[in-house]
């Protein structure tokens, strides 16, 4: 997710497939479109969170103005088809954005404006919630994380668990280097402990917001405006990591970065693809249809300089599968 400030003013100035499935069998070269009429849809889509089998995926979408934001939920029956989407039991209230699923599916980390138990008005900030899928596939009751975590004065975004626990978010807390950083909270038992800034490799004077952090934690690829090679509005970028430490960060090329903005990326299960919202033009074929039936209105304003879903195959960018660090 974002500021509701900073993001905000830049802002406004076939059949469907599993994403793992044999259609993905020869990926094209470069960004795709994807999931038109389902995932994207000329609406302000973006975030995409797939299950670890690829059978169920919670997405995002916002409203006109990206202040006020809505999860949703959609299934991929045994006809290969996605179900209608739906907001799932946990997010049905208030705002909400940015969920990322551990790496067995089983929880949800999420952001929302919602107040605290007993309290009765919205926040004018962000905090990180979670959710527990129960044995009955019936998602729990949303928990706060503690207030260590997310600190009233500050908004904090993306949060991006590894497969450890140990979480990553982005904030504009107390001890940036810029306007937003990169933290991390190490899992300890049954909590966490105190965030600790990602350093001047991943951070800068500019604004680093939203992180994706690998499973095994060997790369994080996140969002970023206004650092010293930045092309566009927000572009993406990957960082490694060598011998526990984060090396410097690079821009992502490949087509990904581009002079719109870039922002809300994840990676598939399988390791195989990035996803990522961008507000450019589209001038490539819209691919597959998620919708059924079909409903030209669901995909007339894909390309309008709202948020649509790309993807690119991890290959390209020298990560996943068969690919080995440099």
């Amino acid at each position: 997710m974002r500021t509701s400030v900073v993001l905000c003013s830049l802002l406004l100035s076939c059949s469907p497939h599993p994403a793992g499935s044999r259609s993905d069998a020869a990926p094209a070269t470069g960004p795709e479109l994807f999931g038109a009429g389902l995932f994207t849809t000329g609406a302000w889509d973006f975030f995409l969170a797939f299950s670890p089998e690829q059978r169920w995926a919670l997405f995002c979408r916002a409203n006109d103005d990206f202040t006020a934001y809505d999860i949703y939920q959609t299934r991929l029956g045994a006809d290969g088809h996605w179900s209608a989407p739906t907001r799932p039991t946990f997010a049905r209230e208030w705002s909400n954005a940015d969920p990322h699923l551990t790496a067995d599916g089983r929880t949800v980390f999420f952001i929302s404006n919602r107040p605290l138990p007993g309290e009765r008005t919205a926040h004018a900030t962000y905090d990180i919630w979670t959710a527990t899928l129960g044995p009955d596939g019936a998602w729990s009751e949303a928990t706060p994380l503690p207030r260590s975590i997310s600190l009233p004065e500050s908004d904090e975004w993306s949060p991006s668990v590894a497969a450890n626990g140990d979480l990553y978010f982005g904030s504009d807390r107390a001890g940036t280097r810029g306007g937003l950083d990169l933290w991390v909270a190490r899992r300890t038992g049954d909590g966490y402990a105190q965030p600790e800034n990602l350093g001047d490799s991943i951070n800068t004077a500019g604004h680093e917001v939203e992180p994706w952090i690998a499973p095994d934690q060997s790369y994080l690829i996140f969002s970023a405006r206004g650092r010293s090679d930045s092309i566009g509005g927000y572009d993406l970028y990957l960082s490694r990591r060598s011998g526990g430490v984060w090396q410097r960060a690079a821009l992502l090329q490949n087509g990904v970065s581009s002079p719109a903005l870039d922002f809300n990326q994840s990676v598939s299960p399988d390791g195989r693809w990035l996803y990522w919202s961008s507000t450019r033009s589209a001038s490539s074929p819209i691919g597959p249809r998620f919708d059924l039936p079909r409903n030209d209105s669901k995909i007339a304003g894909i390309g309008n300089g709202k948020g649509d879903i790309y993807r690119i195959a991890l290959r390209e960018l020298g990560l996943g599968p068969g690919t080995q660090s440099p």
